[in-house]
């Protein structure tokens, strides 16, 4: 089965929680903290395979999770880091964040790799958190959680021609003439409904075609295979033209040309730079010859190479040309660098820490990334951690904002399903260093 879009939920790993303990041992009666660290949780990476074709293999996979870090133990054990999960996908797959629609990566070079999720980092156990003001802290953290996005993958064909056209004007049987490619050929339209690839070997080189998809009027709107095709043609060195000068079927080969190009124009104006010819095939046929001069009149800047799958007519020569254009052209980038998701700013710029906002029942709302990850990181069932938590709201600028908006001592605050009263009396800020 060719597949060539999904929409998956990424999960990374949590990070592994801290242990609070103490060291406990015979004539060691003040043994101190010795809290191990947690393990990092596992990042999810996408990794090209050049030998995959598809991306069936993600297909039923709605959800992927990576692994927790392991946690960490009394005697100062720190957890073991998850392994990464590595998912492989095909050359020319683009990878989109879903909520914003821009490009997270584009993989189109074997073995290519990038960290879609990261994993959270392991918490800290209570020996990290000891300090000369503090020797025997008595709470540890929970680890960080990873990182979650819904992303859209997308496969674009990476050859080097692609083979454009209407239905039925013998595209498929073109790539099965010069390569090994074994396309479905049949005397009705759309007998190719997905990508087709081939290997041309010639003068001891070699370069790849593919069969795309036949197009008709409005493609570029949806009609018929529509963007289904064009974007496999996106990705092509060199757009060859494969025009019908037989008139089978009573088709008009300028007319055809025209069409094709406004539709490839239609779609993307990166397709005006690309490296064009003109295969014209069925040139054994009673009308091909006319229909083949009055095209070069109406086109007469086009490189055309007549063909003929009867007597393999012209196809040495073609062949030739196409090695020639694939070897002295460069694949041009098919995507403008504001349409990436900056990852260094977008994932890491300065950000507001929370927001509060106040619902119906009077109850104030504070969210925020790093409110929330503080508060998933926290043990509530360890009483210095609850202490903790406050100081470092404080250290945010959470009460004075509250302060500010109005809140007074005893109404009721919620963060995430953690609800409340706020203490409006002042506290010395937490002196802990922070990572």
């Amino acid at each position: 089965m060719f597949v060539d879009e999904v929409n998956l939920k990424l999960i990374a790993g949590k990070g592994g929680d801290g242990c609070t303990s103490f060291r406990r041992e015979k004539y060691v009666p003040m043994g101190g903290p010795d809290g191990g660290n947690g393990g990092k949780g596992a990042d999810i990476i996408f990794k090209v395979d050049k030998g995959l074709k598809t991306l069936v293999d993600l297909k039923y996979q709605k959800i992927i999770k990576a692994d927790k870090g392991v946690n960490g133990k009394g005697s100062s054990k720190n957890g073991k880091s998850a392994d990464d999960l590595i998912i492989k996908v095909p050359e020319g797959t683009t990878v989109y964040e879903k909520e914003s629609g821009l490009i997270i990566c584009d993989l189109i070079n074997d073995n290519d790799t990038f960290i879609i999720v990261h994993g959270g980092r392991g918490g800290r156990g209570n020996k990290a958190f000891a300090t000369e003001l503090e020797p025997a802290p008595k709470f540890s953290e929970y680890g960080e959680p990873g990182e979650i996005k819904e992303i859209h993958c997308e496969l674009k064909v990476l050859a080097d021609v692609g083979l454009v056209g209407m239905p039925s004007v013998g595209k498929s049987t073109f790539l099965k003439m010069v390569t090994k490619a074994n396309p479905k050929i049949a005397d009705y339209h759309f007998t190719t409904l997905n990508p087709n690839l081939g290997v041309v070997n010639i003068n001891g080189d070699n370069f790849t075609i593919a069969d795309l998809p036949g197009l008709i009027e409005g493609a570029s709107e949806g009609l018929g295979l529509g963007i289904k095709f064009l974007k496999h043609a996106a990705r092509t060195k060199v757009i060859a033209h494969v025009i019908d000068m037989g008139a089978f079927e009573g088709r008009n080969p300028i007319e055809d040309f025209k069409i094709i190009n406004n539709e490839l124009d239609k779609y993307s104006d990166k397709f005006k730079n690309k490296k064009s010819i003109v295969i014209a095939t069925k040139m054994d046929l009673e009308a091909a010859e006319a229909n083949l001069e009055a095209f070069k009149k109406a086109y007469p800047d086009l490189e055309v190479y007549p063909i003929s799958a009867y007597d393999n007519r012209g196809v040495n020569e073609l062949l030739n040309r196409l090695n020639e254009i694939v070897k002295t052209t460069t694949l041009e980038k098919i995507y403008d660098e504001d349409e990436f998701v900056d990852h260094v700013v977008y994932e890491y710029k300065k950000e507001e820490p929370f927001t509060i906002t106040r619902d119906n029942e009077g109850v104030w709302i504070v969210s925020g990334k790093e409110v929330e990850k503080l508060f998933y990181m926290t043990k509530f069932t360890e009483d210095e951690g609850v202490l903790r938590f406050g100081r470092k709201l404080k250290g945010m600028g959470v009460d004075d904002k509250l302060r500010s908006l109005g809140a007074k001592g005893g109404d009721t605050i919620q963060i995430l399903d953690y609800v409340f009263e706020f203490n409006d009396e002042e506290e010395p800020l937490d002196s802990e260093g922070e990572e």
